[in-house]
């Protein structure tokens, strides 16, 4: 149990940090990074590791890696990024964020050495790049077994890149971060390709032409072993069940049957597969199909078509580019029977936000936009004018700040179930910020 005082010292350690330069400000290279693992006796090459980059799907597939290892018997580490409510979830020790108590001692190890490497480098180290070496520190003095390390943003010049992983997984790679990736999807999978190591294994979900011919001379270059979705595994058959849907899923080594995942949308039947094959990979063989059912049927994934509440139900996502809006609203169509979704929007200004409106208009019904906390939010004025666009001036409302576009949601849905045969939903969308916030604004409203 944390202390008064534990808690004091992590919120230090935290402020600490982000007084670094920001996730969001860049100047790609891995040298700072190498260095400061260097000084620390490269901690992040004392474990077996499982890397995984991409658009979409990373954090989710990474706790299900975590949660198949976990449930083999297998100490993990896992490393995700950005969090949703606490720095502290970044950093998982088996399958749970690590203690304030763990992340302290973790920071005072690395504390001097930052000091150091910021002395001798043109520029500082970042917020991501201390949180990263703050992660592989922490699994060094556990000691994990085996760390699944998500990357950050690319793959080539991330941070994570540090790794010698085993296993390399690719997620579905969209048009994302564009000033920093590439305008050109070509091009974003030729940075994200940079996390495949010499002769490793290579997990490939489903990917676009584009991205999947970049990758493919990757892997030849690297003398690499490919296992591609559709080809080498795949998702054989997927159903519909209460809480989520039965899987059955092809694996590299065999079938995997009766496989219940309690999470919805075909993205997430294709994102186990994904997982269930990095894991084989690394093992080497067929798995137990009892610890693999034990292993998904454990699965949580917060803020990914999540539900917070009953009556009315409210539903939050951190869909925050047109590939995760496009998977979002399939998901809602298909899985989901409401008569009318009442949508919530706040997004980055950085982001494609007319693809993403495009995406969901045909599913929402009536859309109230506003603005999260970061100072990167996209004002609820130029939002407004973009949904109108899009949406029409009949289905768009706005509000100043979250808490009261959710509450006035919650109102106008309360009021339609209340005269309506149907039933109506709310859905919170737009940033992984967004999803965060609007967790803890609705268990202070639930806790009202």
């Amino acid at each position: 149990m944390s202390t008064p005082e534990d808690l004091q010292a992590l919120d230090i350690v935290e402020a600490a940090l982000l007084k670094r330069w920001p996730e969001t400000r860049l100047e790609p290279s891995l040298v700072r990074i190498a260095a400061l693992c260097f000084a620390l006796g490269d901690p992040q090459l004392t474990y077996p590791t499982i890397h995984i980059a991409g658009t979409n799907g990373k954090t989710t597939t990474s706790r299900m890696i975590d949660s198949l290892m976990h449930t083999l018997g297998y100490r993990t580490g896992r490393f995700t990024s950005p969090h949703l409510e606490s720095f502290t979830e970044r950093i998982s020790i088996n399958g749970e964020p690590i203690s304030p108590e763990g992340m302290i001692a973790a920071y005072n190890d690395i504390a001097l050495y930052l000091d150091l490497v910021d002395s001798k480098q043109p520029h500082p180290i970042s917020f991501f790049e201390a949180i990263t070496t703050l992660g592989f520190v922490a699994f060094a003095e556990f000691p994990v077994d085996i760390a699944i390390i998500e990357a950050g943003m690319g793959g080539e010049w991330d941070a994570t890149n540090v790794v010698q992983s085993q296993v390399s997984v690719i997620t579905p790679i969209g048009l994302d971060h564009t000033e920093y990736l590439g305008e050109t999807i070509e091009e974003i999978a030729l940075t994200k390709s940079g996390i495949i190591k010499h002769e490793s294994h290579v997990v490939l979900a489903a990917q676009p032409i584009e991205a999947a011919t970049v990758l493919t001379a990757k892997i030849l270059a690297e003398s690499a072993i490919p296992h591609r979705e559709g080809v080498e595994f795949s998702v054989g058959r997927r159903d519909l069940a209460v809480g989520g849907q039965l899987l059955t899923i092809n694996g590299i080594y065999g079938e995997y049957a009766d496989i219940f995942l309690p999470l919805y949308g075909a993205h997430q039947a294709s994102n186990a597969a994904v997982a269930l094959a990095a894991v084989e990979a690394f093992a080497g063989v067929k798995l137990d199909e009892d610890i693999v059912r034990q292993a998904f049927a454990s699965v949580e994934s917060p803020g990914r078509i999540e539900v917070l509440h009953r009556d009315p139900t409210v539903i939050v996502d951190a869909a925050h580019n047109p590939h995760g809006a496009n998977a979002l609203a399939k998901t809602l169509a298909a899985e989901f029977d409401f008569e009318s979704i009442f949508g919530v929007l706040a997004i980055l200004g950085e982001k494609d936000v007319h693809g993403v409106l495009l995406e969901l208009e045909p599913v929402i019904d009536r859309l109230i936009v506003t603005q999260n906390s970061s100072p990167r939010a996209l004002p609820v004025d130029e939002l407004y004018e973009k949904a109108i666009n899009v949406f029409g001036t009949e289905r768009v409302y706005k509000e100043d700040n979250l808490r009261s576009a959710i509450t006035y949601a919650l109102e106008q849905c309360t009021l339609v179930n209340q005269v309506s045969e149907g039933v109506s939903a709310v859905l919170i969308t737009g940033s992984v910020v967004t999803a965060g916030e609007t967790r803890a604004i609705i268990r202070k409203i639930k806790g009202a």
